[in-house]
């Protein structure tokens, strides 16, 4: 039903039916209005399988290779990862190969028509504490092997990549070998047994190594003291001096991300903050540390990134209530217009495109449409369906979330999103406030999510607020929640539920909080800081231990960038986060709280839970749990995520179970 309708809207702008194919983010367009809540005749839809929320498609991460005779893509074969390479056109499999187990697959980049780099992360120990290793795999199609670059070390970054070859011939590497070490630049040739040779040693005090264009190394920089210190060269034949000593603080490049230095030039492009402190997109002298132009600054949001091609600025992206791009090619903005035209009304990204722009890979879907990945042809205007990203969700049957704003106790505005069950009357509902992760510059948007539509289709308000310290709402207010972690930044989801029950589609006594990673902290933390307010909590991947968490965070950073991470986190004149770490009040659990977490993560590590789940065991209300044995941070696989929302859906019915509705019962579970 989904294809029908992209393929009737396609075939009013093409003049006849595309060739289509049976079903085997980036760039953005379009912002369509939200919806209005759903009216009280309006029958409310019956309960979708909790398999069809955890379902993937057949297959994820799809990309072409540079010449567009080849997609890769990630699947899930006998519970294991596999990376699968496919021609174009005749759908063969070139290659199809699995990564090992304690290995979970981190990013992965098209080096030339041949190659491919893949990077992978692995748990491990460094005395008593977890350590996690980074490293990149290289696959070669034409031979079948696949080898770690750089010999299998037990580097803790190794997959920092800040130069690629235009060939494809040779790739360069910053790399921090072992907790003791500053990082190295290292260039490998992209072949079996390729030749390494260090072209940058490590330099005390520099964490951060940029290269231009041409693949010279041309600074570095790293925190000294309270000191921000840059070292710069013109060129290759030049020593790296120090041009700028920056104290904490100072305004000036308080933010700045070195985005490109212009081979035989001192310019290039960096990401640096404004006088209205936004973040916007400008050209940059890095040897007089002085911006030559502004190119892009949105007036309202911070640009996250931007898209460079043959040396110039190619699109800048920035999140409204929506992901949302500025180009700099008119050419490529026209011909999402036609997407958005023969699509309908649908977002629209291009997620891969071969080098010629001969072919692309275009999603098109909404917040309440998961969407259709589909094969694009520009000059025979060809459209093929790929497949569809929840091949048996009805969109149809879906809830439109909605953007709102509120008040906090100090006057801030708090933004977010609010999704309300379809078919129910918006007034006394149950809600679940679901905090993002990260907790600092992150937030959340308007896009599909499983997990808001899985529990708006049982019955529950949704409410995502952007609480302070979230990004893209300017610098101030990132700032705000420097040392607020389970204090100011609680008081916002405290305010939030205040203002969903004052607004009257909230029910003050049936309020949960649930949410994974920083989320997850901030459900367990819900329910022990202030258990007269919420029913319940559940928690995926959460933090209990703030300080056993920045002791785990510190191997990922430069000694002065991590100690600037622990200031952030604990905040002014505070020495440690014992005073809001979950594992430190478990003995006084008195409400019920969902407990889980992967065997196999990386991001929080499985100590995390197993510290807090020990201390509760003699809780007034001992937590529900759930492990997922091999499960990392997010759901590599449809059964894991399937066992989350089977022990959330089983634990909601049971903790706050919605109204039932006609021909419904609270806890039914369809198709299961």
């Amino acid at each position: 039903m989904k294809f029908l309708r992209h393929l009737l809207a396609v075939t009013a702008l093409f003049g006849a039916p595309l060739a289509a194919q049976a079903p085997p983010p980036t760039e953005a367009a379009g912002t369509p209005e939200p919806a209005p809540a759903p009216t009280v005749t309006e029958i409310a839809p019956q309960h979708i399988a909790v398999e069809d929320f955890a379902g993937r498609s057949s297959f994820w991460g799809a990309k072409l290779s540079p010449d567009g005779s080849m997609m890769s893509f990630m699947r899930q074969r006998g519970g294991v990862t596999q990376f699968a390479i496919v021609h174009v056109d005749t759908k063969a499999v070139v290659r199809a190969f699995g990564t090992d187990e304690d290995d979970q697959i981190e990013w992965y980049r098209w080096v030339g028509n041949d190659k491919l780099l893949i990077s992978v992360s692995t748990m491990g120990e460094f005395f008593d504490d977890e350590v996690r290793f980074t490293r990149l795999l290289l696959v070669e199609l034409s031979t079948g092997t696949m080898e770690y670059l750089f010999g299998r070390t037990s580097v803790v970054e190794g997959d920092n990549v800040i130069h690629v070859s235009k060939d494809g011939s040779h790739v360069l590497v910053s790399m921090q070998k072992s907790v003791y070490e500053y990082p190295s630049v290292l260039k490998h040739e992209l072949k079996t047994d390729g030749k390494v040779e260090t072209v940058q040693k490590p330099r005390e005090g520099v964490w951060n190594w940029t290269a231009d264009n041409t693949g010279v190394v041309r600074m570095g920089s790293g925190w000294a003291g309270n000191r921000l210190r840059i070292y710069y060269r013109p060129d290759a034949d030049a020593k790296l001096k120090v041009v700028a000593k920056l104290r904490r603080n100072a305004k000036r490049d308080r933010f700045l991300d070195a985005l490109q230095i212009i081979s035989g030039s001192d310019e290039g492009y960096v990401l640096s903050e404004g006088e209205n402190g936004r973040v916007g997109l400008r050209s940059f002298n890095f040897s007089t540390r002085e911006e030559v132009e502004t190119l892009y600054e949105n007036p309202d949001w911070d640009i996250d990134r931007v898209s460079i091609r043959n040396g110039k600025p190619f699109a800048a992206f920035y999140t409204a209530d929506r992901d949302e791009v500025h180009w700099f090619d008119e050419d490529t903005a026209k011909e999402y217009k036609k997407l958005r035209k023969a699509l309908g009304d649908v977002e629209i990204w291009i997620v891969s495109r071969s080098k010629d722009l001969s072919r692309m890979l275009v999603w098109a879907g909404s917040e309440s449409d998961p969407g259709v990945l589909y094969l694009y042809s520009p000059k025979e205007k060809r459209l093929a369906q790929i497949a569809e990203y929840r091949p048996k969700l009805d969109f149809r049957m879906l809830a439109k979330p909605k953007p709102v704003a509120f008040k906090a106790r100090d006057g801030w505005d708090i933004r977010g999103y609010l999704t309300l069950p379809r078919g129910r009357k918006a007034e006394g509902l149950p809600l679940i406030i679901m905090p993002h992760g990260g907790p600092y510059g992150v937030r959340d948007k308007l896009a599909f999510n499983d997990e808001v539509q899985l529990l708006a289709n049982r019955g529950y308000a949704v409410l995502q607020p952007n609480f302070r310290g979230s990004g893209g709402y300017g610098d101030e207010f990132f700032e705000l929640g420097k040392g607020q972690i389970g204090r100011g930044m609680q008081d916002d989801l405290d305010d939030a539920m205040d203002w969903a029950v004052a607004e009257g589609f909230a029910d003050a006594d049936r309020v949960c909080v649930v949410g994974g990673s920083y989320g997850g902290y901030a459900a367990i933390w819900s329910v022990l800081r202030n258990p007269e307010r919420y029913r319940c909590a559940a928690s995926w991947a959460g933090v209990t231990d703030w300080d056993r968490m920045l002791r785990y965070d510190k191997q990922f950073f430069g000694r002065g960038s991590f100690k600037r991470w622990r200031q952030r986190i604990r905040g002014e004149g505070q020495k440690d986060m014992k005073d809001v770490s979950p594992y430190r009040l478990a003995e006084q659990l008195q409400r019920p709280l969902l407990l889980a977490h992967g065997t196999k993560d990386v991001v929080v590590p499985f100590k995390q839970y197993k510290q807090f789940e020990k201390a509760a065991r003699k809780a007034p209300v001992a937590p529900t749990t759930l492990v997922v044995e091999g499960e990392g941070h997010g759901f590599s696989k449809p059964a894991s995520e399937k066992a989350w929302y089977d022990a959330l859906t089983t634990f909601l019915d049971k903790h706050n179970p919605a109204d039932p509705v006609d021909g419904q019962t609270a806890g039914t579970d369809t198709g299961n």
